[in-house]
């Protein structure tokens, strides 16, 4: 079956660059598709350590670029969407004869303070740790801290949004679909794919975008007959999630000997994230699990810092991904750059491809607007920026009005408690009351299947995200798979089963 139209442009790959490009792209006026092989964001774009941030530890590889382009982007995605990105500051502790010595780690937050145009967050500060709360949880040894601001986002969901938003706005979006061939035919591509259910079609295109991330090479390999491919270095991070070791709303930024960093970051209400690793990868990437050493490595370098050990016997949950890092001949994993690249190939006459090569998720937007200029180069330009005051699916209110929200959704629906409000402002924003509708109370919602997940809301995905799987439900569209039981676990891939039938069998 073949889709007549032919598209300005056809983006291979549904992680955070591909949505945040198609999305850029149809905004401006161009015809736009998408195939994404697997779910958004189930990738590298959903093992992030979830943090909109300049990277401090960049500094030190004087990637002063990329430092103030991501520092700049902290408030403008944070305006963007603020309900799945908010600001979060972090405390640094040192001591004495540390990594570092303070006056550098002071000439850092200086720049990080002044590079990129804060507005909104407040400046870098030094706490006394024997008297400051943030110090309660770690050994006595740290006496002194500097406090920063960066921010958090729910990664997987900045992932979907966009993907929604370009959908919205008229892209085919294609998830579960895999791009089996692509070939020229003069001026234009021949995009073949086929989707879970065994389906293929044809689609045309002006341009082809390789956004695939950790298969990037693969695809040129395999899809383009291309020989010898290596553009990235694929670097694994692996996280562990363990129950709540700080009552503080604030981060924590560790040092380790080995000149790694690592952090601490409150989770979900009730839990520590901890991460990341740096190690080289060569495998494939669907197959990336965290190991027993890297289980060690952040066990043990938490533990360096906080009063009660971090062990083993209290992770809760692990994931793990890989980065798509531009190779740039780095020694180590923890210094290949990660910064971004954009190649645009064809001959005179031949449709353009632009590779996309590298990246991270607080740069995405910019990213996607360097893209854009090349496909302009590429295609002809039509429109102009826009996504820098625009607003994700949900996102229509104020940075700074997350509680104000809450306090207006329970205020309409009383009978949700103030625990289900946060999180489905969290996750939705102003599209809350699109999910609960009419709802009088509770039994309204549907069936309860744990946590804070009710039919309501899994429908609504199942509907509006293209959610097929109870693993997309639980642990990319929300992270409730945290407060589920194996029974509970189950009675939600079993209702999914009922309403998706055939399309679920075919995976």
């Amino acid at each position: 079956m073949s889709d007549e139209a032919i598209h300005d442009i056809f983006v291979i790959g549904g992680g955070i660059n591909g949505c945040g490009i198609a999305r850029d792209a149809v905004g401006r006026g161009y015809s736009v598709a998408l195939a994404e092989m697997n779910d958004f964001a189930s990738g590298t774009s959903s093992a992030a350590t979830k943090l909109i941030h300049g990277g401090l530890r960049y500094l030190e590889h004087y990637e002063f670029r990329l430092v103030r382009e991501a520092l700049m982007e902290r408030e403008v995605l944070w305006a963007m969407a603020p309900h799945i990105i908010w600001p979060m500051r972090f405390v640094l502790p040192f001591q004495k004869g540390g990594v570092r010595p303070a006056w550098l780690v002071r000439l850092g937050l200086f720049l990080y303070d002044h590079l990129g145009g804060r507005k909104l967050l407040p400046a870098t500060r030094s706490l006394d740790l024997r008297r400051d709360p943030a110090g309660k949880p770690l050994k006595p040894i740290f006496a002194r801290a500097f406090e920063y601001s960066d921010g958090w986002v729910d990664d997987a969901r900045l992932v979907v949004l966009n993907a929604r938003d370009a959908a919205d706005r008229g892209a085919v979006i294609l998830n579960r679909t895999q791009v089996v061939s692509a070939r020229r035919e003069g001026a234009f591509w021949r995009v073949e794919t086929k989707n879970a259910a065994g389906e293929s079609k044809t689609y045309r295109a002006r341009m082809l975008v390789n956004a695939a991330g950790p298969w990037v090479d693969k695809v040129l390999a395999a899809t383009f007959g291309k020989n010898n491919v290596h553009n990235v270095r694929l670097v694994q991070g692996s996280h562990i999630i363990v129950r709540k070791k700080f009552a503080d709303p604030r981060a924590y930024f560790f040092q380790n000997p080995d000149g790694r960093i690592i952090f601490a970051i409150p989770y979900e209400q009730d839990f520590t994230l901890i991460g990341t690793t740096d190690r080289d990868y060569t495998a494939d990437p669907r197959a990336v699990k965290i190991s027993d050493e890297e289980i060690s490595y952040l066990c043990n370098a938490a533990s360096e810092y906080f009063a009660e050990p971090v062990k083993p016997a209290d992770i809760v949950w692990t994931y793990s991904g890989v980065r798509p890092l531009f190779d740039d001949g780095a020694s180590k994993a923890q210094e290949a750059t990660r910064d971004y690249v954009l190649k645009t190939e064809g001959a005179e006459g031949e449709a353009p491809l632009l590779n996309i090569f590298g990246g991270k998720l607080t740069t995405y937007r910019r990213l996607a607007e360097h893209a854009l200029e090349k496909i302009g180069d590429a295609l002809g330009e039509k429109g102009t920026p826009w996504t820098a005051g625009s607003h994700l699916p949900g996102g229509n209110f104020g940075a700074e009005a997350y509680a104000e929200e809450v306090k207006a959704l329970r205020s309409r629906y009383p009978f949700l408690d103030r625990r289900h409000a946060e999180r489905l402002v969290r996750c939705y924003g102003t599209d809350a009351v699109a999910i609960i509708g009419a709802a009088a109370d509770t039994t309204a919602l549907g069936r309860h299947f744990g946590g804070t997940l009710y039919e309501a809301e899994v429908r609504w995905l199942m509907a509006r995200e293209w959610a097929l799987t109870a693993e997309d439900i639980l642990w990319r569209r929300t992270k409730q798979g945290l407060f589920l039981t194996p029974e509970e676990v189950l009675g939600l891939t079993d209702y999914i089963d009922d309403i998706a039938g055939g399309r679920l069998k075919a995976i």
